[in-house]
């Protein structure tokens, strides 16, 4: 609940709400730290008039009589309780209690005096809080036949003065400790408020930008603190950014191949619609079917592409000597009608990539449909699987006219097709597989045969590292 709270507060009141309490805890141990401290210090001084009275009093007893004697003047007791602002109370007498002077009842020392070792204790003394000081010593003169006879010197105030002393340092230290707690507040607001001033900048300028602008977020003037934070944003802004890019080019890629094909549509029915022979209609009729072929596959090349750009994917572990099999499998007949001698090589022990098995099926799919057209009749076209050197290799060879050297550079950009090319096409087959192949982490690679005629083209895929190896399913692939 008080998580929840706190995700709706603003920053500043999240901070000033648990740390204020903080602050006043600390206050307050510091408060009673200062009332310990205060206690103390009046202890220590009102002890040493105690211990002062104490002496006074000490000076003034006399054995010469043969017994204890006491000779204080009364201005000395009124100048100990002007001291003490309350009653002064006194007890000078023997250890063994024979002999007494003053208040007898005053209360015993908490603990055995120690000789010349004064003893200060609190106690009650007719129902008043007293602070007793006691001391002991030896007399100069034995009473008697008793050696060793020590003499025992009490003093007792009330604490009045003492407590009074005591609520006003008390009271001093409250009031600093107030202003300090208000100030520390008051600097902590003002520190927040320059702290988050960045924040409130860089809300006000993604507010002020326009819908259309993904540009990154300079991270120049924002703290260290909240750049992962801007970054992220940027990061997400260019992947938006990417998707409407894929978007638009998928539009005008749609714009580009679709318009001719339709409007050729348009005549060939216009024509079929007109003519009256029915030779003529089912001649039109073909070219219409032939039409709406072509326009599938050109469509499903764009789809291809598009989902290659910008779908989101889930990579898994892929055996690529298995997915070349089955893609191999599937050309045989569009082989099979040319003529041409389909070759596929791949080691023994699987070949495992990381990449998307759907998309790296669509890949190698473009990339023999291509040798396959590209070919001559009854000419040869091999699909060959290699390992090594941290990557995998999907090349497919052909023996056809091979590539112009100076357009090899432009060769997987969209719609481009080379000058030599004789066959219809869309343009897309290589922009496909390139595509795939910088999604799943490779890279595609074109270049003609060394030695005779035709083209090689490589997917280049780094191996997976995981243990979490399965087989294809053949199913699940086709329908990918």
């Amino acid at each position: 609940m008080l998580k929840n709270l706190l995700l709706r507060w603003s920053l500043r009141r999240t901070v000033l709400t648990l740390l204020v309490p903080a602050l006043s805890v600390i206050a307050g141990v510091e408060l009673w730290a200062a009332y310990r401290s205060a206690v103390d210090a009046a202890n220590s001084a009102y002890d040493r008039s105690l211990l002062g009275a104490i002496k006074a009093i000490d000076a003034n007893i006399s054995t010469a009589s043969g017994g204890v004697a006491v000779e204080m003047p009364y201005t000395m007791l009124e100048f100990f309780e002007l001291t003490a602002s309350g009653q002064v109370f006194f007890r000078v007498g023997t250890e063994d209690g024979l002999i007494e002077v003053g208040n007898s009842d005053m209360p015993k020392p908490a603990k055995p005096l120690k000789t010349r070792v004064p003893q200060f204790y609190d106690a009650e003394y007719f129902g008043d809080k007293v602070r007793v000081g006691a001391y002991a010593r030896e007399l100069d003169k034995p009473l008697g036949n008793r050696t060793h006879e020590r003499i025992v010197i009490q003093v007792a105030e009330t604490l009045t003065s003492r407590a009074e002393f005591i609520r006003k340092l008390v009271l001093q230290a409250a009031g600093r400790d107030i202003l300090l707690l208000a100030a520390a507040g008051g600097l902590l607001a003002m520190v927040l408020h320059f702290t988050l001033q960045p924040l409130s900048r860089l809300r006000e300028e993604v507010a002020a930008r326009s819908p259309l602008d993904l540009t990154p977020i300079g991270t120049a003037a924002v703290p260290v603190d909240v750049q992962p934070l801007v970054e992220a944003i940027n990061q997400h802004m260019a992947r938006n950014q990417q998707i409407m890019e894929a978007r638009r080019r998928f539009v005008d890629d749609a714009s580009h191949q679709l318009r001719t094909p339709l409007a050729t549509l348009r005549t060939q029915l216009d024509y079929a619609l007109r003519e009256n022979d029915p030779a003529n209609v089912r001649l039109a009729l073909d070219a219409v079917s032939k039409q709406l072929d072509d326009a599938t596959y050109r469509t499903n090349q764009m789809l291809s592409l598009a989902r290659a750009d910008a779908a989101e994917l889930t990579m898994s572990t892929v055996d690529l000597c298995a997915l070349a099999e089955l893609v191999a499998r599937e050309v045989v007949l569009q082989a099979r009608d040319k003529r041409i001698d389909l070759e596929y090589d791949a080691p023994d022990e699987p070949v495992w990539i990381s990449g998307h098995a759907g998309l790296l099926r669509e890949a190698a799919l473009n990339l023999l449909h291509n040798a396959i057209r590209f070919a001559p009749e009854r000419g040869h076209v091999s699909l060959r699987v290699s390992a090594g050197e941290g990557q995998a290799m999907l090349a497919v060879t052909d023996n056809g006219p091979g590539i112009p050297p100076d357009q090899l550079p432009r060769l997987g950009e969209r719609f481009f097709r080379a000058t030599n090319a004789v066959s219809s096409g869309s343009g897309l087959g290589l922009a496909i597989a390139r595509a795939v192949a910088e999604r799943c982490g490779g890279k595609l690679v074109v270049a003609n045969v060394a030695s005779g005629t035709g083209c090689v083209v490589v997917l280049m895929l780094p191996l997976a590292s995981g243990d979490d190896r399965q087989p294809i399913d053949r199913i699940a692939l086709l329908q990918s």
